[in-house]
């Protein structure tokens, strides 16, 4: 039996708003519940409200919207620390709470943190590459340092060492997730010794 359509009203496309950033918002909430190697696709279509079919416009596979939700948290990231380097004014202390903010947010966000770095094939797309955490680091060493592009670089890397070592420490546990250890650590008095 073949069906035909007598309706003259043309077809409605479905239209859900930004789809892409409501995929990127339930990735992320699913991120906090469930980490990154349980997400799927056809899951955040359902928690959505659109089919499968509409996710693949957006985000051909998985590995896609990894991408989005690594760029979203390294972005995420970057905002956390404006808002600690934004609370003193002092450069050193700024710098140093840049770091704690860094640690504290890889805390507050495992999965998230994780993710951010396995999906970053080039170290372009993480703290040195075009985003606010990149450009505060790059700043911010370059004026503790007097502006000497050699010096700049070793300052961003030993900086990065330090807040992304102590972070991962804490994350698997070797070390205690702890304030008190995050501010001796990361301490302006400290941080700029040579």
């Amino acid at each position: 039996m073949i069906t035909v359509s007598t309706s003259n009203a043309p077809a409605r496309p479905y239209h859900h708003g930004d789809l892409r950033s409501a995929l990127v918002d339930a990735g992320m909430t699913a991120l906090e519940s469930n980490g990154f190697a349980d997400l799927s696709l056809r899951q955040l279509a359902r928690e959505v409200g659109v089919s499968a079919t509409a996710v693949y416009r957006h985000f051909p596979d998985k590995q896609a919207l990894m991408g989005a939700l690594a760029a979203e948290g390294i972005a995420m990231l970057g905002r956390v620390q404006q808002q600690a380097a934004e609370s003193t004014p002092d450069s050193s202390a700024s710098f140093a709470a840049t770091g704690r903010a860094y640690v504290r947010f890889a805390l507050a966000h495992p999965a998230l943190f994780r993710l951010i770095f396995s999906q970053c094939d080039a170290v372009g797309q993480t703290v040195f590459g075009d985003n606010i955490a990149a450009r505060l680091l790059h700043d911010m060493a370059g004026q503790a340092v007097g502006g000497d592009p050699v010096e700049t670089r070793r300052l961003m890397v030993q900086a990065w060492a330090i807040v992304h070592g102590l972070a991962m420490l804490m994350l698997d546990r070797q070390l205690p997730a702890d304030d008190d250890l995050i501010d001796r650590v990361i301490d302006p008095s400290t941080l700029f010794a040579r």
